[in-house]
């Protein structure tokens, strides 16, 4: 989530916030909720005065410039003017941060639910923590109430969600009642859904639909039990996707492209097309330089242009199955011509940056960009060039 210097004020440790203006105000006001209320003007501020000599108290003042601030009135002054209308923001006073938990302009929706997995893998992004994070659940049901549209997809993610146990049943059912256009999505290792006691507990009760996106990285229990660092997953996982699929659930895979899978990705897709061809589709993905990955590089750092012959293969065993693919947080320059149409824009909006060698190719509208801290850490996917025509 994008996090932005604030100098905050009046407002309680953690507190979560639907940023509007005036106008908005009065159109979205709800005693449940908090407003973070834009002010730029003098003629502004006293009306914002007014509402709390009114007797309103869920309101706190957004202001750019110090001249337009009450200053005993709860408020933050955010000198980037990185707020938007509508965003759903945590502000964090004793970090004087404030966090942008949803954006309705975003193509991206996530709620973070949990730091806690049962998995420690090789490239993770979000390495893990144990102690008790509930409250994230709590909040999540906050962000809900607060977001004023209603996104395609709402993705959740951890850590692994599944940890949460009926807590994740409830607060997708809470999401459902206030969302209910929005389609869910929950990225877990999937492991939990092999226990037959627990797919019940999850599952059965669901009357909406759910796309559960599952990481999958080799033909051997070997080969995913070394990705993601803990014995016995890789059968835990295939028992999960079976009971998925026994309930009619949507399942995306996910294979996250590092070297110990490269080295066997043709096997391993001939593997899905063969045992599990009732999958949705299957995710090839570009590993994101954070975390975990920048203590593994001799494993996790690659230039997938060198992998294109395993590339191509792996994605021909997959359509030679009737199992859709898709390529994600992979640059059309990193990539074999007759694969760009499998290409997505799946970076998060917050996350995503271009090079300078993306400013005049042909392909950046609908190329999948960088990982910001692509620069910082010196690790491109690829050597990037300009796409000029159907050649590179």
């Amino acid at each position: 989530m994008q996090t932005v210097k604030a100098q905050i004020r009046g407002l309680s440790e953690r507190t979560i916030l639907q940023a509007v203006n005036l106008d908005n105000l009065s159109k979205r006001w709800s005693p449940d909720l908090r407003y973070l209320v834009s002010v730029t003007s003098l003629e502004e501020r006293t009306q914002f005065s007014r509402l709390l000599n009114s007797g309103v108290n869920n309101i706190a003042m957004l202001v750019a410039h110090r001249k337009f601030l009450l200053e005993r009135t709860p408020h933050v002054v955010e000198p980037e003017n990185a707020i938007k209308q509508g965003d759903v923001v945590a502000a964090i006073s004793h970090r004087n941060q404030i966090q942008v938990l949803d954006r309705p302009s975003d193509d991206h929706h996530t709620i973070f639910l949990t730091n806690r997995c049962n998995s420690n893998c090789l490239m993770c992004s979000q390495p893990p923590t144990r102690q008790n994070d509930d409250w994230l659940v709590d909040e999540a049901r906050v962000i809900a109430t607060h977001m004023s549209e209603s996104p395609e997809i709402i993705g959740f993610t951890g850590g692994e969600p599944l940890l949460l146990g009926s807590k994740l049943v409830e607060v997708l059912r809470h999401f459902h009642q206030l969302h209910p256009n929005s389609h869910f999505e929950v990225l877990t290792n999937g492991r939990l859904l092999g226990n037959e006691g627990h797919a019940n507990a999850l599952l059965d009760g669901l009357d909406f639909q759910v796309t559960w996106m599952v990481p999958l990285y080799g033909h051997a229990d070997f080969l995913h039990d070394f990705v993601v660092q803990a014995n016995g997953a890789f059968n835990e996982t295939l028992n999960g996707l079976l009971n998925l699929k026994a309930r009619g659930q949507s399942i995306q895979l996910r294979i996250v492209l590092i070297r110990p899978v490269l080295n066997l990705l043709p096997a391993l897709c001939d593997f899905i097309g063969n045992n599990l061809p009732f999958v949705t589709e299957v995710a090839l993905m570009g590993c994101e330089p954070t975390g975990f990955a920048l203590a593994n590089a001799e494993l996790c750092q690659v230039d997938i242009f060198d992998w294109q012959d395993q590339l191509e293969e792996g994605v021909d065993n997959l359509q030679r199955h009737d199992v859709p693919v898709i390529l994600m947080n992979l640059p059309h320059c990193a990539l074999p011509g007759r694969l760009w149409s499998l290409a997505s824009k799946s970076i998060s909006d917050w996350k995503v940056s271009y090079a300078a060698e993306c400013e005049e190719c042909e392909c950046r509208d609908r190329c999948s960009g960088l990982f910001k801290w692509s620069n910082d850490v010196g690790w491109k996917p690829a050597k990037l060039t300009k796409i000029k025509g159907m050649e590179k």
